[in-house]
């Protein structure tokens, strides 16, 4: 695991980035620069996505977000996909004394049919490893807790894979996860744009209404 260096002022709220499976903390570079313009400090973490379940990636992570959770500031998480699943369980087991709020971007709160109709071949279970397999429609016995904290979810509703988005996925859809799954049980408040799975964190909307909810728990009605 790679801990990116934090940025930012210690009284300045913090804002933890979490990229998705088989991505890098690159991957939300853009979303990053943009939380640091407008006055938060950031922590983007690197993490190994496909080499454990999601709960003990959240433990894996422990360390860097302890520490950065010291500072005497209000405590965000910005998520893409997996990540948004990785900060529910990280929240459920190590709730920072400051939280605030959290923005999840794509996420697969209700899992994704793709995974359901993947997950049985070799390759996909070889490549996404434990955590790839927690990401199906399926119900599971150690699903995690419900929120109690404010979470803000952004959907995409374009997509590049026509084979998932027009034959496998419910519409709308970004390509990976259908608006649907995205939603979440107890969520403060919802949007949806019109940018790809993978273009959802440098999508300037979506960049845009993640800041408008980190400062006031509300999306922009546009």
């Amino acid at each position: 695991m790679h801990e990116a260096p934090q940025s930012g002022d210690a009284r300045c709220p913090g804002v933890v980035l979490l990229h998705g499976i088989a991505r890098t903390s690159a991957s939300l570079t853009k979303l990053e620069r943009a939380l640091r313009a407008v006055g938060f400090a950031t922590l983007n973490i690197d993490y190994p996505s496909r080499s454990k379940p999601i709960a003990k990636l959240a433990d894996d992570l422990y360390p860097a977000i302890s520490r950065f959770a010291e500072r005497d500031a209000p405590l965000h998480f910005v998520a893409h996909s997996m990540g948004g699943l990785v900060t529910r369980a990280y929240i459920a087991k190590y709730r920072p004394a400051r939280l605030a709020g959290v923005v999840m971007l794509g996420t697969p709160n209700g899992g994704s049919e793709v995974a359901d109709l993947l997950q049985g071949f070799v390759p996909y279970r070889a490549f996404y490893g434990p955590a790839g397999l927690e990401l199906t429609t399926t119900t599971r016995p150690d699903g995690l807790p419900a929120v109690d904290y404010p979470v803000g979810v952004i959907a995409g509703s374009r997509f590049i894979d026509p084979i998932a988005g027009l034959f496998v996925l419910p519409k709308p859809n970004d390509g990976r996860v259908s608006v649907q799954s995205a939603m979440l049980a107890g969520m403060a408040d919802h949007v949806v744009v019109k940018a790809s799975h993978t273009g959802l964190p440098r999508h300037t909307v979506a960049i845009a209404q993640t800041i408008a909810f980190l400062r006031g728990g509300r999306f922009q009605r546009i």
